[in-house]
């Protein structure tokens, strides 16, 4: 489903903030709260919005060590194999396939450098990985929940 101008523009003040009422979006974007509420409703029955959540400082839960692991797999790991063999580790935050040499990246979160190390050597252990490479977040300098700026 492609979003119109307007529940685009619902989506993204939900993305800012998703206990924002919606007369207060409705001020943003010129309509009624009740307007706002059954645009919303129709999004989420379309699978648009697929939920609401909220974001939390990795820090505040003691994940204060972040990094990006790039799987180089077997021949013929399927996606839906590198996903059944990551979704059990607690410590990663995403994990996508990639375009390039890697096969995907997969974000983790540890409360430590050992921590991390841990997990690195757990998931290069998994049968279906060939090689992996590393890298650490010194400091995250930009993260957006949103793809772009409101229309």
């Amino acid at each position: 489903m492609r979003l119109n101008d307007l529940d685009e523009r619902i989506v993204h003040a939900l993305a800012e903030d998703a206990r924002r009422s919606y007369a207060d979006i409705g001020a943003l974007v010129g309509l009624s709260a009740p307007a706002v509420k059954r645009r919303v409703d129709r999004l989420r029955d379309s699978g648009a919005i697929t939920g609401f959540t909220v974001r939390v400082d990795p820090a505040a839960l003691g994940w204060e060590t972040e990094g990006f692991i790039e799987l180089y797999c077997r021949s013929n790991t399927s996606p839906e194999a590198i996903e059944r063999g990551l979704e059990r580790y607690p410590e990663i935050a995403s994990a996508s396939t990639v375009t390039g040499e890697a096969d995907a990246v997969v974000q983790v979160f540890a409360a430590d450098m050992r921590h991390f190390e841990r997990v690195l050597e757990r998931i290069a252990g998994e049968p279906f990985v060939e090689r992996t490479k590393s890298v650490l977040v010194l400091s995250p300098l930009l993260r957006r929940y949103t793809p772009g700026p409101p229309a």
